[in-house]
């Protein structure tokens, strides 16, 4: 006898932050795994147009206005994206953008909106669905950190700060869920080609490379696709019950170097 029943095949996933990058990537990948999604994000016109490419392509998929820092939208996500496919199987949670200062010089008010964005959104997306998965004993609850979490580096404002404590609130999570069925899964990115601070000046950007080159996170210049970071989720929420896969760090392979002669 199995320890635990399988998931079943058809998986209603809720993605926060659904509009491009690894959201947009895990949303199509997961869709063509068979399992109906539900994209939510604030720009909910860029979510459509990936909802019709799934459609086209034989998915299930809606799109849905959403603003993690506000919990009535975030009420209302998880209420259409329900009706729409079901209960909620897997979330991911990956909402969030990236301000490039120094902490110092950082507003307060901006450096406690990355905080809400990256960090007290979890929370309240926990709070929300959660208790759901607990009540039918299943479920994956997947969070995107961030390899600035165990490294930070400089210049990023709140982002490293907000991202070492959503990984500590995955491992509280981890233990608080045990016995429930459900699993709290960390996925991890390293340098990764996204829409995250690309809007960021020239005047930015300089100092920040090389502060990071002083302190060692320019190794190469090869960045993970979003597929790749979406390949990581899917993984973690395939998993066969009765396994868990805790945390996925996913780092760019460094350029093959010519050989030896």
């Amino acid at each position: 006898m199995p320890r635990f029943e399988p998931n079943p095949p058809r998986r209603p996933v809720l993605i926060a932050g659904a509009s491009s990058g690894i959201g947009a990537a895990t949303a199509a990948m997961l869709a063509a795994q068979g399992h109906p999604v539900a994209l939510g994000a604030r720009r909910v016109e860029q979510c459509e147009e990936l909802v019709g490419k799934i459609r086209a392509d034989g998915g299930e998929a809606i799109a849905h206005y959403l603003d993690v820092t506000d919990g009535t939208a975030v009420d209302e996500f998880v209420t259409a994206a329900e009706a729409a496919h079901g209960p909620a199987e897997i979330l991911v949670s990956g909402a969030g953008d990236l301000e490039f200062a120094l902490i110092h010089e950082m507003d307060p008010e901006r450096f406690a909106l990355q905080v809400n964005v990256h960090l007290t959104a979890v929370q309240r997306l926990a709070h929300r669905v959660l208790p759901g998965m607990i009540e039918r004993q299943r479920g994956d609850f997947v969070v995107i950190g961030s390899d600035c979490a165990p490294d930070p580096r400089p210049r990023t404002g709140a982002y490293s700060a907000s991202k070492a404590g959503v990984e500590a609130l995955t491992r509280q999570l981890r233990m608080e869920l045990e016995g429930t069925g459900v699993r709290a899964s960390l996925v991890r990115p390293g340098p990764t080609r996204t829409g995250m601070g690309g809007d960021a000046s020239a005047e930015v950007v300089g100092p920040l490379i090389e502060d990071w080159v002083k302190w060692g996170f320019a190794r190469h210049p090869y960045l993970l696709r979003a597929s790749d970071m979406a390949a990581a989720v899917a993984a973690v929420v395939n998993t066969p019950r009765g396994a868990h896969l805790v945390v996925v760090e996913v780092q760019p392979e460094a350029p093959l170097e010519a050989p030896a002669t």
